[in-house]
């Protein structure tokens, strides 16, 4: 074989083997271990992340601000009702966000990603996610639960396909119409994918965060 013949089996080589390294890191860098094997034992599954969290007592007013305030980083809100308390009795918090269109690969802006795979599977899939916050008074604080909701578009057909358009025809008599062709597909629906449960986390984490490290305010000197 020649030189170049050989040379030009390497480069394709390589070059194969640079992007599937490329996307085998992005997975593995996202995907989270399910399964563990302990030595001489069978496999057990990992516990899934705490949710909801208990967060202390405190001013519901300021922990349903830091909800909204939170939340309102990922999504639009479409509806909320806050903490409130008649009397003896607690009514619990409830948020709910409008449905979001996956952040892609070309918005490094938007954060409801929540690792470098979900920001892949939105550049190639069209995907959207929902938000559902719940706050309820108990014992000794607030049960802060967050639930993203995670779901698939479903078309009739693909972007670029010639399926199901309609075709013109140039024989007969001339017939003036307007054209029927359409370019892009229809949505059907949207399939359920389950819940985005590393979005939840990093949800949880900025709330509980935000509540429980909170700088107290700086003293003024001589009470100015």
């Amino acid at each position: 074989m020649s030189k170049r013949f050989i040379t030009s089996i390497w480069i394709r080589t390589a070059n194969g083997l640079l992007v599937c390294g490329l996307f085998s890191a992005l997975a593995i860098g996202c995907a989270a271990p399910v399964k563990t094997m302990p030595p001489g034992g069978m496999p057990t599954v990992m516990a899934p992340p705490p949710n909801p969290i208990l967060v202390p007592d405190q001013d519901p007013a300021f922990l349903w601000n830091q909800i909204v305030d939170t939340v309102d980083d990922y999504f639009r809100i479409e509806k909320e009702q806050p903490v409130q308390r008649y009397g003896s009795e607690w009514l619990e918090g409830r948020l709910q966000t409008y449905p979001e269109i996956g952040a892609t690969c070309l918005e490094p802006w938007r954060s409801d990603a929540a690792n470098s795979f979900e920001r892949l599977l939105g550049t190639l899939q069209s995907v959207r996610r929902t938000c559902v916050v719940r706050a309820v008074p108990g014992q000794g604080g607030y049960q802060i639960e967050v639930v993203v909701s995670k779901q698939l578009e479903d078309v009739d057909r693909s972007q670029f396909s010639g399926e199901g358009a309609a075709t013109l025809r140039h024989d007969g008599t001339i017939v003036r119409t307007e054209s029927n062709l359409r370019s892009l597909p229809i949505t059907i629906g949207w399939i359920d994918m389950g819940r985005d449960f590393a979005l939840e986390q990093k949800i949880l984490t900025e709330i509980a965060g935000r509540v429980t490290n909170v700088t107290p305010p700086r003293q003024k000197i001589l009470g100015l």
